[in-house]
């Protein structure tokens, strides 16, 4: 059981060691990725941010899912929405993580979402909102690809993790983040629960500061 109840630490055990995404993939797979995917994702990051748009959709149990999960910090926006206009900011947290803070210009305000990834068991990820509702991720590449795939989802209170059973969560969730070329990528998250089907699909372009379009 790679996911105790009880954790021995809220964090790696070197907090000065930067998340290191590419020792979680084969060697091979991670040099195929293309360069601009293997500098976005690299241990020596530094602060950066992403501008975009994103095409949000939910579906009716979604938005159900997108209610409860406000009291874990609200990571999922629960509405139908196209070109919304966002802005992402990844750096690192000081403890080993790596966070990904979104901020979406909805019509009643700019709502932010957050959530930080860190080192877990084997080659897998922990991916935790403020909230404390976290997922342990797979990593991989998939044609070109940098995919994150949950595994299972658990609630997150200092030391303690507690499992939350797949039927109660929106399902597995997917990331994928695909170079387009030319200082631009496509960011694209899907749910979907094994009962009720997909309930969470999000995807849009960004533009990436650092390169020369």
């Amino acid at each position: 059981m790679d996911l105790p109840i009880r954790s021995a630490s809220a964090h790696p055990a070197s907090p000065s060691m930067p998340l290191d995404i590419a020792s979680r993939l084969p060697a091979s797979d991670w040099s195929n990725l293309p360069q601009a995917v293997r500098r976005r994702f690299a241990a020596a990051r530094h602060d950066t941010t992403y501008d975009g748009a994103l095409d949000l959709d939910c579906s009716l149990v979604g938005r159900g899912f997108a209610l409860l999960s406000r009291l874990a910090g609200g990571p999922l926006p629960g509405c139908r929405r196209e070109a919304v206009p966002a802005r992402v900011r990844v750096y690192d947290d000081g403890h080993g993580g790596v966070v990904w803070e979104r901020h979406l210009h909805m019509p009643a305000g700019v709502r932010v979402v957050r959530s930080t990834k860190m080192a877990g068991p084997g080659r897998a990820l922990v991916e935790r909102t403020d909230g404390g509702l976290a997922m342990l991720l797979d990593v991989f590449a998939d044609e070109g690809a940098l995919v994150f795939r949950s595994r299972r989802y658990f609630l997150a209170f200092g030391r303690w993790r507690l499992p939350v059973p797949g039927l109660l969560t929106p399902g597995t969730c997917r990331v994928e983040h695909r170079d387009l070329g030319a200082g631009r990528f496509r960011f694209t998250l899907s749910m979907v629960h094994p009962l009720w089907g997909r309930t969470f699909h999000q995807t849009g372009v960004f533009r990436d500061p650092e390169e020369v379009s």
